[in-house]
């Protein structure tokens, strides 16, 4: 069973950049298309962005496109992402997964913005 465990979050001002990361054990990472997602109180999980198994194309939704990058290293079973230009609105917590038929959810990472 694959473990994810995400880390990196914090407070940070609007503005201001933060780096998440996400380990992934036990499973076939490097064969599987990755992504992150984020879950604001009292709203549904939603898509981030995603990468590809073999880099071929990057996704991200709209409202992070030009902000946030997401990268992957597949030798160490881990992806990143990197945030810019951060909002309040960006506040969540956000979770890495595998893009289709997810894995079982880790506990997240804390992501939080003051304006």
């Amino acid at each position: 069973q694959v473990q994810l465990r995400e880390s990196g979050g914090g407070l940070v001002q609007a503005g201001g950049s933060l780096r998440i990361s996400c380990a992934a054990s036990g499973g076939t990472f490097s064969s599987s298309d990755m992504a992150w997602y984020r879950q604001a109180p009292g709203k549904e999980r939603e898509f981030v962005a995603s990468i590809t198994r073999n880099f071929g194309a990057r996704y991200y939704a709209d409202s992070v496109k030009g902000r946030f990058t997401i990268s992957r290293e597949n030798a160490k079973n881990t992806i990143a992402l990197q945030m810019n230009n951060l909002k309040p609105e960006d506040t969540a917590i956000y979770y890495c997964n595998r893009r289709e038929v997810p894995w079982s959810w880790g506990l997240g990472t804390q992501v939080t913005v003051s304006s």
